[in-house]
């Protein structure tokens, strides 16, 4: 895959089920994706027992595997965008302040966790061990949202703030890198769109759910002292000290912990998977050589600078999508709690139909029409003020830029769960099966080698304009960054060579 006259690469030994073996007159230099990614095509699936791959112990994994998503979507929802941001916004008082600390803050841990996925990743792969993995990220997402607890009114600290936070993301994004590798054990070529869009849905109703206990039971509006549902926060929580806010990092650590026991009661590293001697030279080795060899595999690359581009332009979005909402149109975290439920919403839904749309016309079709959706909505939101609309003035107190950001915010949830969702089923598609995690990390290299470049950007752009709007400006030339390059992407990748 990586030269010319290399030999073809054994199949993925973490894959359970059988793989696809190839007759002798099948020239090496032609081998399919279905290949490569060594699952059974319709052809010659009847041999596998009802009550084997496809029984009820693969249907247990597959929804182990879902809960992932569901025990770390409040994460995005909760801390990333609805609840926690707005909060750092309203402790600091200047909303372009607040966006560009917080664009700094983003943006270091994204550059840690751009320079050490691939190589934890590889390291993983040789090994043969994901699950350990899992388990220590997963106590750094627990402490790092836990701590959060300490960003009090009137003894604010944000260095320390953005440090646990960071602690935080980094625990997350390491614990999915891990967690997305493990998907084309799950399933058939044909199914994993489907798989992947169910399990995005999944997690977005998760988020969902967590985001209203925060808006009804705990999130008090910082006027009134009261929930959306007009009580105060319950736990005998202090509204004075913004306690029932401040519970959104214990609660998004209690949900990590409680909704990850069917992960790790369901899923397992599969039973070849030993750790080797010399697995970190092994898997340094493998790295090198694959980075060297990346300009050969010219599908791979293409997507892997597609990827960077698009998925940083929508994590800008989720990142700064509720301190936007609260400083250019003076949202409290309630109403941006409001949007964010109608986001989810439209995120759960689409991300399970975007799932079927993979299966018919694939995830490059699909991750198309996304970017040209998310670049839209990414200009119309530079123009949405309390006094304009599109361009257009509006009437003093009208309430058309609230409906109008109301919109917008369901369309981003659409949009993001069902390109999120085919990305990952493109990566499958792209990566080496036996180098699976590897493949993964390099995604998530792909995604954070400019997830700093955003966030440093819209700080930059902010301070230096002074205007949230004119801040979000970078989002455009990165998806259409993402769409140029898409061009070069091969549905079912390069050939094995």
């Amino acid at each position: 895959m990586r030269g010319t006259g290399r030999r073809r690469a054994a199949p993925d030994r973490a894959c359970s089920g059988p793989t696809h073996r190839v007759g002798s007159d099948t020239p090496v230099g032609k081998l399919t994706r279905r290949h490569r990614i060594g699952l059974p095509g319709p052809a010659n699936q009847s041999h596998i027992p009802a009550n084997d791959r496809w029984g009820r112990t693969m249907r247990k994994r597959i929804w182990g595997w879902f809960f992932f998503d569901w025990a770390s979507q409040p994460y995005n929802t909760l801390l990333l965008t609805f609840i926690f941001a707005p909060y750092v916004k309203e402790l600091m008082g200047d909303g372009a302040a607040a966006q560009s600390a917080w664009g700094f803050g983003i943006g270091a841990a994204g550059f840690c966790i751009a320079i050490l996925a691939p190589v934890l990743g590889a390291i993983s792969d040789v090994s043969g061990q994901r699950l350990r993995w899992i388990w220590f990220f997963s106590a750094l997402y627990i402490i790092g949202s836990a701590m959060l607890w300490f960003a009090a009114p009137g003894d604010f600290n944000l260095h320390q703030t953005l440090f646990f936070f960071a602690i935080g993301l980094i625990g997350m994004e390491f614990a999915t890198i891990f967690t997305n590798a493990m998907l084309p054990d799950l399933g058939p070529r044909e199914d994993i769109g489907r798989i992947s869009g169910n399990g995005w849905a999944f997690g977005y109703v998760g988020g969902l759910i967590a985001l209203v206990i925060m808006l009804t039971l705990l999130a008090e509006n910082a006027s009134t002292g009261k929930t959306l549902i007009g009580i105060d926060p319950i736990f005998g929580l202090d509204a004075t000290t913004r306690e029932g806010t401040r519970a959104v990092g214990p609660l998004t650590a209690i949900w990590y912990v409680v909704f990850m026991i069917p992960f790790f009661a369901f899923v397992h590293d599969p039973k070849q998977a030993r750790a080797q001697k010399g697995a970190v030279p092994a898997a340094l080795r493998n790295l090198g050589t694959t980075l060297r060899d990346l300009p050969r595999t010219p599908s791979l690359f293409a997507y892997l600078g597609s990827s960077m581009m698009y998925r940083d332009a929508l994590n800008g979005m989720y990142f700064f999508g509720g301190i936007y909402a609260s400083g250019v149109l003076g949202w409290s975290v309630t109403e941006i709690g409001i949007f964010g439920i109608i986001a989810i919403i439209s995120g759960a839904l689409f991300a399970w139909l975007g799932g079927y749309a993979d299966a018919i016309w694939g995830p490059k079709a699909v991750i198309r029409v996304c970017i040209l959706l998310l670049t839209l909505v990414a200009i119309v939101t530079v123009t949405i003020s309390p006094v304009n609309v599109l361009w257009f003035g509006v009437p003093p107190g009208s309430s058309l830029p609230d409906i109008a950001f109301f919109v917008i915010g369901a369309i981003i949830g659409a949009a993001g769960g069902v390109i999120q969702s085919a990305s990952r089923t493109m990566m499958v598609r792209q990566a080496r099966p036996d180098r699976m995690t590897e493949g993964f990390g390099l995604y998530a290299l792909a995604g954070k080698a400019t997830s700093f470049i955003a966030p440093t950007l819209i700080g930059i752009v902010t301070a230096i304009s002074g205007s949230q709007q004119i801040g979000i400006t970078p989002l455009v030339f990165l998806f259409l960054f993402g769409l140029v390059l898409l061009a070069w992407v091969k549905p079912d990748g390069d050939p094995l060579t």
